[in-house]
């Protein structure tokens, strides 16, 4: 449902943007008189710039239809980035708006930084260990990450099963690192499970339920500061994002990131085609026949 879908847009912008409690009370109202003009219809185009006129008609001031148009401009951009919907419904309403931009990967060396500043000598530096690995062995979305159960994961055949937007299953692969931290993480989940009940749930907090969407981007960021990485340069996303380029940099077919990804069509895959300038230059010296 959109109203979900705009909680889970407003914790990112707490979460992974940093906005300010004012700015995203802001958004929240914003979004609120949206899905009040909606009644219940589907976002689709005509009914967005629908929206956007009548912001006009109201008289409001020019900053505050801005300001309104890109709560709403946000808010679909992201439902696209976390597959939530397949289309932007406001690619095509008038004003200004950021163009494409590669993904923020971040280099392979800070990556392996990264995973390695959990203290595996304590049992949540272990499942964070676990959950890092995790998001960059499968490129998983953090909602998937969430939501992934133990059963969904099999360590014999290092594979999981991941559970993306319209509940489509996929299956992906697991790398030695992510398959060897999760067996290491294991008694410590049979350990914090609550008496008498299991939540499934493949990553537990200390209490026995199943991590948040909130808590994931807090240990990402936590992990980025023990990196000496600049915490606005890292989130789940993030991490998403560098599996890819990485993938595609090291040779690997689009259409297997697409699925390994679960992205709907190629063309969203595509992006992570615009490499870097050195990275092109070396692939066309060693693959050109004149190019050394």
């Amino acid at each position: 449902m959109l109203a979900e879908d705009v909680e889970e847009y407003l914790v990112a912008l707490v979460s992974e943007r940093g906005l300010s409690r004012n700015t995203v009370s802001a958004y929240r109202r914003d979004l609120s008189q949206y899905l009040e003009f909606l009644d219940g219809k589907q976002p689709e185009p005509d009914r967005v710039a629908a929206f956007v006129k009548s912001l006009h008609e109201r008289g409001l001031a020019s900053s505050s239809v801005a300001r309104k148009t890109a709560a709403v401009r946000g808010l679909h951009r992201f439902r696209v980035s976390e597959g939530l919907a397949d289309e932007d419904p406001t690619a095509l309403i008038d004003g200004p708006r950021r163009p494409r931009s590669l993904p923020k990967a971040l280099p392979v060396h800070e990556v392996l930084e990264l995973l390695e500043t959990p203290d595996t000598s304590l049992p949540g530096g272990r499942r964070d260990r676990a959950l890092l690995e995790f998001l960059y062995a499968t490129g998983a979305r953090v909602s998937e990450a969430v939501d992934i159960d133990l059963d969904q994961v099999d360590l014999e055949s290092a594979t999981a099963v991941l559970t993306g937007k319209g509940s489509k299953q996929r299956l992906v692969p697991l790398g030695a690192a992510a398959v060897n931290a999760i067996s290491e993480f294991l008694p410590d989940r049979l350990a914090w499970r609550r008496a008498g009940h299991d939540s499934g749930a493949l990553f537990l907090n200390s209490r026995g339920g199943r991590l948040s969407r909130q808590a994931i981007w807090s240990l990402v960021r936590k992990a980025a500061v023990a990196a000496g990485i600049a915490p606005d340069r890292v989130s789940p996303h993030v991490l998403r994002h560098s599996a890819a380029t990485h993938m595609v940099e090291g040779g690997a077919d689009l259409r297997v990131v697409q699925q390994l990804l679960g992205h709907a069509t190629i063309s969203t895959t595509q992006i992570y085609t615009r490499v870097t300038p050195q990275h092109l230059l070396e692939v066309y010296v060693t693959s050109h026949p004149r190019g050394s």
